[in-house]
């Protein structure tokens, strides 16, 4: 690709109670033709056989007695290996060629912290066509308002590791808000790449529950108060057009 070393993946699945979709995820990472590093199901306090169909499919199994997919999905990234953390969710049924798609993307473009993509419900054409419209693209257009830049969203992301150290103590692992979005602050302003070729295949589950879709609205909001103002667009605007003049260049470089 470009004469670097070839960037290492590991991908991290955060699951509670999957062990009925979970095959298909994995099914899907092992039928990659760029394969990942690692696979790390990160079990989170699961009643059912996650864990053992995780070992089975030759995951790398971790347990995150705390509930929350926070938590689940912060033990994982903690314990990834690779120079890159995919992470996608157990109802994830990935494209053949998405690991490939995301270790290119990002060995293009060294200054990208994170890629990202969205999800296209499995519920026909005409559904699908409705949620991506009422749930998905909302979730990109106002995620996008509130950071200034693109969030990434957990289905279909990978984030260099080197960027989740740099934010893992600061993001709010421990409060009940959108991973997502609560990531996405944490990340350098501008660094997320959206990119539809990125696309993948989730269930309808987040549209069955109206308290469900209740609960990830207030996740959202809370995420976004929790961050704002301080991290809000127009402050990080004026921060730069004051670091602007105070090198007396309008571009930010001394004179």
């Amino acid at each position: 690709m470009t004469g670097r070393p070839p960037l290492r993946i590991s991908v991290v699945v955060p699951a509670r109670d999957e062990e009925d979709r979970l095959p298909r995820c994995l099914a899907s990472l092992a039928a990659q033709t760029r394969p990942a590093d690692e696979v790390l199901v990160v079990d989170n306090a699961s009643g059912d056989g996650t864990a053992r169909v995780a070992a089975a499919a030759g995951a790398r199994v971790l347990h995150e007695p705390e509930l929350g997919i926070w938590p689940a999905a912060a033990a994982g990234y903690d314990a990834a290996t690779g120079d890159v953390i995919a992470r996608v969710d157990a109802d994830t049924v990935l494209p053949p060629d998405w690991l490939a798609r995301v270790e290119a993307l990002l060995a293009e473009d060294p200054g990208c912290a994170a890629v990202t993509g969205p999800g296209r419900f499995r519920l026909g054409p005409l559904g699908g066509w409705l949620a991506h419209r009422l749930y998905m693209r909302p979730y990109f257009v106002l995620g996008g308002l509130a950071l200034g830049g693109s969030p990434v969203f957990g289905s279909a992301c990978a984030v260099r590791r080197s960027a989740w150290r740099a934010a893992r103590a600061d993001v709010h692992r421990d409060h009940d808000v959108h991973d997502d979005l609560d990531l996405s602050f944490h990340l350098p302003r501008g660094s997320v790449r959206y990119d539809r070729s990125l696309a993948v295949s989730i269930s309808a589950r987040p549209l069955r529950s109206p308290g469900g879709m209740l609960r990830r609205l207030a996740r959202g909001w809370r995420s976004v108060v929790l961050h704002w103002p301080e991290q809000a667009p127009w402050r990080a605007a004026a921060r730069r057009w004051d670091a602007r003049r105070a090198t007396g260049s309008p571009r930010g470089r001394p004179r």
